[in-house]
């Protein structure tokens, strides 16, 4: 696909540090508070952010289908409405007046224009309606397996059939570097016969992506493979925290509940689809087969790296995992296609996340529980402390970018820290 906004020689008005997420060929989308004013729809570009509600009073979208008050919003939602022929044309509209030899006379309006990111309050870019976690990695679906049952056994007879996945809770979905308070609820010690109640001991990180939609289906529909992705519009970083000691004394026989329902976090801006393209790659070989409804054409994995790193109480930081989005057994294609063969459907703005992303070797496990293997392992830190699970005052931020011809295509940080347990 030839997307003009993509074209590797660009170069913006704007500097870009060497290092930075946010080329003028990403054009994310979010929503950003400057200074003194209301939220709207923006997009970054370097260490800027680029008001598109000054841009279209500027008269920068003349001839782009898009309405004042489409970018007037608190979220993304109206936008992503519009369409991919529409959203396509936006960002393309954006690399237009952004770039070095800009013919649109934006870069002479750079004081309404821009703000600096550190300026601005980056906002939850979404309204989710529904969201849904999915458990796509086999390196982790194994590892789990492996700890907590027959290690000949690891994944259950369903999981290379299907792309297992649960309801989750999208009211706690929150932007990057909202703190997190340390979840409360029942568990079982070891060796007791009641359970107690209090804070978590367990706490846990899991690396995931997730893709937000961008258009609606109709109840008793079905989304293909091959429509699929007409329907997703982007892809945020995902932190979908995780209470272990809670989760195990509750998740059977329903799954996940409180374990999971106080927290994910997930990074302020929407890469597009369109913006990942370069980075498209194959999948794992899936075997068996899959039925026909899961079968799928081309490449739909993304070769994007990923890691985790945890910041102590005293500053020093230490990248805990490395990992990538190619390992995904399951690819979103398959997840929405699976997620709506009953007929369920979906909304604008929902989201669904991959589940944890592990690789094969134990530097790439998507979770402390793997990378402490269920707390036998202890993994030192830089101030000279020691991590099974995380603590309180841990900041934990994830990042994920790819690199294709020179483009670095980035997300931001996905951060949040961890705060006590609230008193009753």
């Amino acid at each position: 696909m030839n997307i003009q906004a993509n074209d590797p020689k660009l170069t913006s008005w704007v500097a870009v540090p060497e290092d930075s997420d946010f080329p003028i060929q990403n054009i994310p989308f979010g929503v950003a508070m400057p200074p003194a004013n209301n939220p709207r729809v923006a997009t970054i570009i370097g260490d800027k952010v680029v008001d598109l509600l000054v841009a279209h009073d500027l008269g920068l979208f003349e001839g782009v289908a898009i309405k004042r008050e489409v970018l007037d919003q608190s979220y993304i939602n109206d936008l992503m409405a519009l369409g991919k022929d529409t959203c396509r044309a936006v960002r393309n509209r954006i690399s237009e007046f952004m770039r070095s030899d800009d013919t649109l006379g934006a870069k002479s309006h750079a004081d309404r224009l821009l703000h600096k990111v550190s300026d601005c309050e980056l906002l939850l870019p979404v309204k989710v309606g529904d969201y849904t976690d999915f458990y796509s990695s086999e390196e982790h679906a194994t590892n789990v397996g492996t700890m907590f049952r027959d290690p000949d056994n690891a994944l259950l007879p369903n999981w290379k059939h299907l792309p297992v996945g649960y309801h989750g809770r999208a009211s706690s979905i929150v932007v990057s570097d909202t703190p997190i308070h340390r979840p409360t609820g029942q568990t079982m010690p070891a060796d007791a016969d009641q359970p107690v109640f209090g804070p978590c001991k367990l706490l846990d990180f899991e690396l995931e992506m997730g893709f937000v939609v961008g258009k609606d289906s109709k109840m008793g529909e079905r989304i293909s493979t091959d429509q699929a992705e007409d329907y997703i519009f982007g892809l945020v970083l995902f932190n979908d925290w995780s209470a272990r000691d809670i989760q195990k004394w509750e998740y059977v026989p329903l799954g996940p509940f409180l374990a999971k329902s106080f927290a994910s976090t997930i990074s302020p801006w929407v890469v597009t689809l369109d913006a990942v393209e370069p980075f498209r790659t194959a999948g794992p070989k899936q075997d068996p087969e899959v039925l026909p409804y899961l079968k799928y054409k081309g490449e739909k994995n993304y070769e994007l790296d990923l890691e985790v790193a945890i910041q102590t109480d005293s500053g020093q930081e230490k990248t805990v995992c490395k990992s990538n989005f190619k390992y995904m057994y399951w690819n979103m294609c398959q997840q929405l296609a699976h997620h709506t063969v009953n007929g369920c459907n979906f909304k604008v703005g929902d989201m669904c996340a991959s589940g944890t992303i592990s690789g094969k070797s134990p530097d790439s496990y998507g979770s402390m529980l793997e990378l402490s293997w269920k707390g036998t392992k202890s993994i030192p830190m830089p101030d000279g402390t020691e991590r099974k699970f995380l603590k309180d005052g841990d900041r934990v931020v994830l990042r994920g970018y790819g690199i294709h011809k020179g483009v670095r295509i980035g997300f931001g940080d996905c951060a949040g820290k961890i705060l006590p347990a609230r008193e009753m």
